[in-house]
């Protein structure tokens, strides 16, 4: 529509013609939208200008500044007489002028210049319009010409500072946050959330389909073909996607809309900035994580994804609204909270349901062969191919559903720095692009003179309170030759559960500690932080749990105490697991609602809450760690069914039955206890396939070793030990071989996929040649 100042006072309903000023000789004009608030326009030889309605070209930063001026070009289009980033104004339609509040001074309008064709304009109290000419307004410069503002603003994404936090400050973060990516900024949305005290602490972040279109090119996400094969996203093919239309806004999951803009926030780096804006004491440094040295100088809180009402109400309804026996709703899971989530649930459905033939097996062998050893040889057998083929399938599995999702054809050689890596700002040799860089010598002497002799010191702990452990029973044992009766037949268990209880006690202690070393350690890659921070984990863990059983087996042969010991042991850690990470912190979380039930009264049935009352009641809900402790949860529990498997068959079942709790226990605390979690794409498990399989064959070794202990074992060679122990060994590695060799056999990936991923690298591959021969020929024509 094209209007001009004529036609603009038309419209006395929405604008009012103000006194006029005069700022050396030139004459200015003052626009006032009744309803909103008003601000001042400079208008020069009355030319003409667009004022469009539908989505158009234009960047948006936060300024701060007060007022508009629009420069004497000739004619242009003004993509951007849009909403006010500003608590004291609601969010207006693109077609309402809404220019910043009244009584401003001349001396705070000015004008910001960017490079041609583009002149830079603020407004609107904290807002820079981009305009173009009208000549220049090419939609292929995607990101010059980026859109930044939509009418109907979806918030994905909450910043919550520090309250008291410096008004410059605020300013240079949010104008960083929508500022060009060509300056240093991310491009998004933000939008400050009213408070009941008026302060601007917390701020609501989103972005334009446009913007997140482009964002999923650059972080490249994986999406279905019209030809039913997985390609990498890219804008300029976007017609060739399966469900991509212009004005279907569903075509990324809110899960990868909300990664996107995490990727974008985390990849905010200083540059120029030699300080952080009202705090002179928080240094940055060029290539350094603006959100990093925010959050470690105390400025920003937190960073979270918001919920969907909506679409949590019928997430929570398919997944655990009812009591059900089948599967979970896996694909839903992916759509809403991410691959690393639908990945973890999706192990753990698989694993409780391979668990029930140990299970169903388990059961007569405890109630008609209790003290048969030889009869437990079978038994053993099967569960250790039963381990090696639960693995192998679940390989396969893992590979279907990630497929399915994009993320197995994902890149993740080229991973970024995460964004709590720090170093002097220098070249990728790979991809030559500026970043910090740490010294790999630096690393290593960390890792080998301080965190290895820091976790042999916690290991040396661990065996100390394990002998304090034994002291117990051997009190609680004496105890009951002394005064046997009930009271003291009940005393038997009570070293053990104290033990369990402590055990769960120095693990968390631990991890905390972990963490922090690994932290300190400066890895590079988030892959490499997670490596060394499970490996420490998983080493203590498996020694501060099993190092008892091992002792109770190996050196006091005996089968009663390390049968009680492991009984005791996994039901007392699958009771405290429960408790402490479901029942607690819902119990915590139902205590807050309570005290906010003049605000909000619940999540379930309360779907009409306004936004600032859900921000609020989220933010100050738990944070959800991630699932290493729910892999690490299982990876014990692994080891307790099947490294003594001979001695206790009943493992498996406590474990079934703790897994099907553990599936609606953990669904609850997804969506009522802990703030949603960002999407994390992946392909497999990770690093935890290796560890389930490396205790896979520890398994074999403690069940052999427990087997060649059995009386019954030991009267087939009473005369040679050293025959026995031959047997064994031999026994050992026959199961050893035929574990690896079933390893082999079977194929980590269906032969569909095989051939789908075949067919997907040679066409790359043609492509490049293509595109090869093309230049050739180019230069042989010059």
């Amino acid at each position: 529509m094209l209007v001009t100042w004529e036609t603009l006072l038309q419209k006395p309903n929405q604008l009012k013609l103000l006194p006029s000023f005069w700022d050396k000789g030139t004459p200015k004009v003052s626009l006032c939208c009744l309803s909103k608030g008003y601000g001042k326009l400079k208008y020069i030889h009355n030319m003409p200008f667009f004022w469009l309605d539908d989505a158009g070209v234009y960047s948006l930063t936060a300024h701060y500044v007060r007022g508009l001026y629009i420069g004497s070009k000739k004619t242009l289009k003004a993509e951007g007489l849009f909403p006010v980033i500003s608590p004291q104004f609601q969010w207006i339609t693109r077609n309402e002028v809404a220019l910043g509040p009244t009584g401003l001074r001349e001396s705070q309008l000015r004008i910001v210049e960017a490079r041609i064709p583009f002149v830079s304009v603020p407004y609107a109290y904290g807002c820079v319009v981009t305009l173009c000419r009208a000549s220049s307004l090419k939609m292929s410069e995607s990101w010059s010409f980026l859109d930044t503002v939509e009418p109907n603003f979806r918030p994905l994404v909450v910043i919550e500072l520090a309250k008291g936090t410096k008004e410059e400050t605020r300013e240079w973060f949010t104008r960083r946050i929508v500022d060009k990516k060509a300056n240093g900024g991310a491009q998004l949305l933000v939008k400050p959330l009213g408070t009941e005290n008026g302060e601007e602490n917390i701020y609501l972040v989103g972005a334009s389909h446009l913007r997140l279109l482009l964002g999923a090119e650059t972080v490249g996400l994986v999406k279905e073909c019209n030809d039913n094969s997985m390609r990498t996203f890219t804008y300029s093919s976007r017609k060739t996607f399966k469900g991509f239309a212009d004005d279907n806004h569903n075509f990324l999951t809110i899960a990868e809309c909300q990664y996107i803009i995490k990727h974008e926030l985390e990849n905010l780096r200083a540059k120029d900035e030699k300080m952080i804006p009202g705090y002179p004491q928080a240094k940055l440094y060029p290539g350094k994580s603006i959100v990093r040295r925010l959050l470690t100088n105390g400025i920003l809180v937190q960073i979270f994804p918001l919920h969907d009402r909506e679409e949590l109400k019928k997430l929570r309804h398919s997944w655990y609204g009812r009591v059900k026996v089948g599967y979970q709703p896996l694909d839903e899971i992916r759509c809403y909270f991410g691959e690393t989530i639908a990945l973890y649930f999706g192990f753990l459905e698989y694993f409780t349901f391979a668990l029930i033939p140990m299970a169903v097996i388990g059961i007569p062998y405890y109630v008609f062969a209790w003290e048969d050893y030889d009869k437990y040889v079978m038994f053993a057998t099967f569960n250790l191919l039963w381990s090696t083929v639960i693995l192998e399938v679940w390989k396969r599995i893992c590979a279907i559903m990630t497929y399915r999702w994009g993320t197995l054809l994902m890149k993740r050689q080229f991973e970024e720095p995460r964004p709590g890596f720090h170093g002097v700002l220098g070249i990728n040799p790979i991809t030559g692009k500026e970043e910090p860089v740490y010294s790999s010598i630096k690393r290593q002497i960390r890792i080998y003179l301080v965190s290895l002799p820091f976790v042999c010191l916690c290991l040396y702990f661990s065996l100390y309170v394990m002998m304090i452990y034994f002291d117990l029973e051997q009190w609680a044992l004496d105890y009951h030759e002394e005064n046997e009766s009930t009271f003291s037949s009940l005393m038997l268990f009570v070293p053990s559960i104290i033990y369990a209880v402590v055990i769960e006690i120095m693990n968390r202690i631990y991890r905390y500690a972990a963490e922090f070393l690994t932290s300190w350690e400066n890895h590079r890659l988030e892959s490499s932080y997670q490596n060394h921070l499970i490996l420490k984990v998983l080493v203590f863990n498996f020694l501060n749990c099993f190092a008892s059983l091992f002792y109770i087996a190996f050196v006091l042969f005996d089968m009663k105490l390390l049968r009680q010991s492991l009984a005791t042991l996994l039901i007392t850690s699958q009771i405290i697991n429960q408790f402490a990470e479901s029942v607690f912190p819902y119990w915590l979380q139902k205590r807050h609602r309570k005290r906010m039930k003049k605000r909000v009264c619940s999540m379930k049935t309360d779907t009409d809450l306004s936004l600032v009352e859900q921000v609020n009641l989220e933010k100050e809900m738990g944070t959800y760690l991630g699932t290493f402790d729910d892999y690490l949860e299982l990876f014990l529990q692994f080891g307790y069914v099947s490294l003594f498997s001979c001695v206790y068959p009943l493992a498996a079942v406590f474990a079934v039955l703790n897994n099907i709790t553990e599936i609606y226990s953990d669904a609850l605390k997804m969506c009522r206890v802990y703030k949603r979690p960002f999407a994390e794409p992946t392909a497999n498990i990770g690093v935890w396939q290796l560890a389930f399989e490396t205790m896979s064959v520890i398994s074999v070794v403690t069940n052999c070793i427990l087997i060649g202990m059995s009386p019954q074992m030991n009267a087939l060679f009473p005369d040679s030990k050293m025959d026995l122990m031959l047997t064994v060994a031999l026994v050992e590695h026959l199961l050893l071989a035929i574990k690896f060799i079933m390893a082999f056999v079977i194929p980590d990936k269906p032969r569909d996929i095989q051939i789908k991923l075949a067919k997907l690298e040679f066409e790359s591959l043609e492509a490049l040649k293509q595109q090869q021969m093309k230049l050739a020929a180019e230069s042989l024509k010059e």
